[in-house]
């Protein structure tokens, strides 16, 4: 586990958690203690850059490379006035640097195993599998999952 990952995880800590929230300050990051973030979490390039709402939800094993942006797509409206609910992404998710996922009203979902490219704006949620990237973003593909034995394609 990396050290920016490490911090992450303890950054809800009683003792020492604005402590570590400074820190992650320090390599650029912007994760409040309120972020829900699930096990297997994987940081590129020390997520120089990354910034979570606090209404985040990552599943296991999501990958962020730097300049990830999670948040509101309505910062100029007070949080408690906010459609936004929360972004939610599931399990397997990578999403790549400098890609924006903001959510206009209710919750975002991005799929299981879903690709967000990088510098992509998604606006909207996503089935799994699926590969997203533009501005706004659209899907371009469906991700390949290779068989736990390596070698049959399984799906798209």
């Amino acid at each position: 586990m990396s050290l920016v990952t490490s911090l992450i995880y303890r950054r809800r800590s009683r003792v020492f958690g604005r402590l570590v929230q400074e820190a992650l300050a320090l390599y650029g990051m912007e994760v409040p203690a309120a972020a829900e973030i699930g096990p297997g979490l994987v940081v590129f390039h020390r997520g120089f850059g990354t910034v979570l709402h606090p209404y985040t939800t990552l599943g296991a094993n999501v990958t962020l490379y730097n300049g990830v942006t999670i948040g509101r797509a309505d910062p100029w409206v007070p949080q408690e006035l906010s459609a936004m609910r929360r972004v939610v992404l599931e399990d397997g998710v990578m999403v790549c640097a400098g890609a924006k996922i903001v959510c206009k009203s209710g919750t975002l979902t991005v799929g299981a195993d879903t690709v967000v490219g990088a510098n992509a704006v998604l606006t909207r949620s996503t089935g799994p599998g699926e590969i997203w990237a533009g501005a706004p973003a659209r899907k371009v593909g469906e991700r390949r999952r290779v068989s736990e034995q390596g070698r049959e394609p399984v799906g798209g």
